[in-house]
């Protein structure tokens, strides 16, 4: 059969609903409608098969029109083939390949959501809300996100130089970062702070996410732990499932995680707990984002601050509200589609709006050459004398520790650096505070 025949046969099954009986004049006005937009593409397709300089086969002219169609809906929405399908359930397993980085388009640019930590990307110096102006030699404008995905990837051992622009500092740069295998650890420094306080980040909703964190957890209350700082600062998502789990861990049975809502009633969805253990439901809790927290952030931090367990502190969020599910197709490729928008049990919905934490503070960014370029300041003989006096107190200091300990000491001289995480100390004394005054 020949690929023409093959096309129109396509065309003749797609239009058949047209002369059925029983449907209404508006019905068949719009499978009319249909029928001559299919013919469109059919007549485009056999053009650009026949007369194209290079010779093209079926399949790619249709992965291509698939790409096309699925990059216009929305930044989110993508059609994918069997490699990059593949690629997909790889990387939500916690292993892959590239840079480390989440991307989106925001107003119209390539941005980063959020780097993903101790990857090349984040040990380059990429920051959330970065704009990617060029990747390599190419410029970003009018690229679409999976072009952009699939010009980030590539061999581990090459590099790619991405060009930005950053706000903070309304500088471009240039950052040389080379690919590689990355695995991610989903639960970061999880340790007790100051007056029985835990602390745990979590850096992405991926398979074992919960499970890590849940264990992380309760070594901290086997420590003393009564209350936790939960830090999900630059972490841009993940799987849905996983996100509610993790808010159900501090959520009462019966409580709105979240609901969704979409074009179709069974679109639409409320998740409530369903957690029957009740092990951290009395804890005073702060939780920390920025605008590197998207989408399963935005949901547990949404869900934990509308149903009163948590303060929220630190910068406002990414604004990634939107369910894309993902279809296979026959072939081993699929379909990542955007069916639907989140909501947090309060109504609010957050997609390109984000979420406004109760206490917010700045993070306190350290000066950069090439981006800042700060006023430098002379250094005076005292000012010398006093860095090598420094330097021998710590030297000193380091001969009576033991290894856990200068571990704990940098941890802990870490932690009081960190503006934002030190609000949220002081939230939590607050709450224990006021819980005192109650009793």
């Amino acid at each position: 059969m020949s690929k023409r025949k093959f096309l129109w046969i396509v065309v003749f099954i797609a239009s058949l609903g047209f002369f059925g009986a029983g449907v209404t004049p508006v019905e068949a006005q719009s499978r009319k409608s249909l029928y001559d937009e299919v013919e469109l593409f059919s007549y485009v397709f056999t053009v650009v098969e026949s007369q194209y300089v290079d010779a093209k086969t079926p399949k790619e002219l249709i992965y291509g029109a698939l790409s096309g169609m699925l990059s216009s809906l929305d930044p989110h929405s993508q059609f994918m083939d069997p490699d990059e399908y593949k690629d997909l359930k790889t990387e939500t397993e916690g292993k892959f390949g590239g840079l480390g980085v989440e991307i989106s388009l925001k107003d119209g640019l390539l941005t980063v959501i959020a780097p993903v930590e101790d990857t090349p990307a984040w040990k380059a110096g990429i920051k959330a809300g970065d704009r990617i102006l060029k990747i390599g030699n190419k410029v970003t404008q009018d690229m679409t996100l999976d072009d952009a995905v699939k010009k980030l990837r590539g061999r581990p051992g090459t590099k790619v130089v991405l060009t930005i622009f950053r706000e903070k500092g309304n500088q471009i740069k240039d950052f040389t970062i080379t690919r590689r295998i990355i695995h991610v650890d989903d639960v970061k420094d999880p340790h007790l702070l100051e007056d029985h306080i835990g602390y745990v980040r979590l850096t992405e909703f991926r398979e074992n996410s919960y499970n890590e964190l849940h264990q992380a957890l309760e070594k901290l209350k086997a420590q003393g732990a009564d209350s936790l700082v939960l830090d999900l600062r630059n972490n841009p998502g993940g799987l849905l499932n996983v996100a509610v789990k993790v808010a159900q861990d501090f959520l009462p049975a019966g409580e709105t995680i979240v609901t969704t809502k979409g074009r179709h009633p069974s679109d639409d969805m409320s998740v409530k707990s369903e957690n029957a253990h009740g092990d951290f439901l009395d804890w005073p809790m702060a939780v920390l984002i920025n605008e590197g927290s998207a989408s399963g952030s935005e949901i547990v931090a949404g869900a934990l601050r509308d149903n009163n367990r948590a303060v929220l502190v630190g910068e406002k969020s990414f604004g990634k509200g939107s369910v894309q599910s993902v279809i296979p197709m026959p072939d081993g490729s699929a379909l990542r589609l955007t069916t639907a928008k989140y909501y947090t049990p309060s109504g609010v919905c957050i997609d390109g709006i984000g979420i406004t934490p109760d206490v917010v503070i700045a993070e306190k960014l350290p000066q950069e050459e090439g981006l800042h370029n700060p006023a430098a300041k002379e250094i005076t003989p005292e000012d010398v004398d006093a860095m090598f006096a420094d330097l021998e107190h710590r030297e000193k200091e380091n001969k009576t520790l033991t290894p856990e300990e200068k571990v704990q000491a940098e941890q802990r001289k870490k932690d009081l650096e960190d503006v934002q995480l030190q609000s949220a100390v002081n939230v939590i004394k607050g709450i224990k505070i006021y819980r005192k005054f109650q009793k």
